[in-house]
């Protein structure tokens, strides 16, 4: 404790630099990741290769790359580009598989009533596919932005400015305090930026709180009265995701989307 709080300052810096390195990977890597996802989702050969290529891309060991990329892109062995070029490889390669069965996830029926409501395929893709691919998207976004944070200190080898310095340092110098700093501080990063992403999601999802709640109420109203039919979910929430999809369907159609 003594030593964080003689050295918070650097601690704090290198935290903000890991978390830099850490974030725009992850945003770069939805950006491609979801056209990426829809063109492959349209097509079943280009689905298999995109999914196998996005499998063998992230087996490449991340130091290998950290070392390769300066010679490919013509940077220098310590410019954070690097860093952040290899975790945008690694992001997309776990994006892609997860976006598309955020994409798969969204019920065909209402990709067909958007249809017949008039809805273009841009604008289906925008105001329908997309938003109601966001819970499952997310759960992927939440798994890159830990992976993100812990590979990031691999480039601490390379003399690149994040938290896994304290992992190098407290090594040569045999100081364990320094290492136990540097895995809690990773740890709190990791759990902020989840809680972040969830807090996002729910920000980005308000129909889906809706339906669950509306879900709820159904349930007990049912069971208040007393009505056991057959096949009825007694639970009230069985039908919450068809009923947020609706739900979005018609905040969509609302917003003049179908125009």
């Amino acid at each position: 404790m003594e030593w964080f709080l003689a050295n918070s300052a650097q601690v704090f810096s290198l935290a903000g630099q890991h978390l830099v390195l850490a974030i725009l990977p992850m945003i770069f890597g939805v950006l491609i990741a979801v056209p990426l996802a829809q063109v492959a989702r349209q097509n079943r050969g280009l689905r298999s290769v995109v999914l196998t290529a996005s499998s063998l891309l992230y087996t490449i060991p991340s130091l290998a790359l950290f070392i390769i990329l300066p010679t490919v892109l013509g940077t220098r062995i310590l410019d954070p580009v690097n860093v952040v070029v290899a975790l945008t490889i690694y992001a997309v390669a776990l994006l892609v598989r997860a976006t598309l069965d955020a994409f798969d996830s969204v019920d065909e029926d209402l990709r067909q009533a958007a249809v017949a409501m008039g809805f273009k395929p841009f604008a289906r893709f925008l105001q329908i596919d997309l938003p109601l691919s966001l819970p499952v998207l997310f759960a992927g976004l939440r798994v890159v932005s830990v992976s993100n944070i812990s590979l990031v200190s691999v480039a601490a080898l390379l003399g690149i400015g994040n938290l896994g310095m304290l992992f190098t340092s407290g090594l040569q110098r045999d100081f364990v305090t320094e290492v136990v700093v540097g895995i809690i501080a990773i740890l709190i990063l990791a759990l902020l930026m989840d809680a972040v992403l969830v807090l996002l999601e729910r920000l980005l999802t308000p129909w889906t709180r809706a339906a669950t709640g509306t879900g709820t109420a159904t349930g007990g109203a049912d069971s208040t009265a007393g009505q056991d039919k057959p096949g009825q979910d007694k639970s009230g929430t069985g039908k919450s995701g068809t009923a947020a999809a609706a739900l979005r369907l018609s905040d969509a159609q609302t917003a003049g989307g179908a125009s």
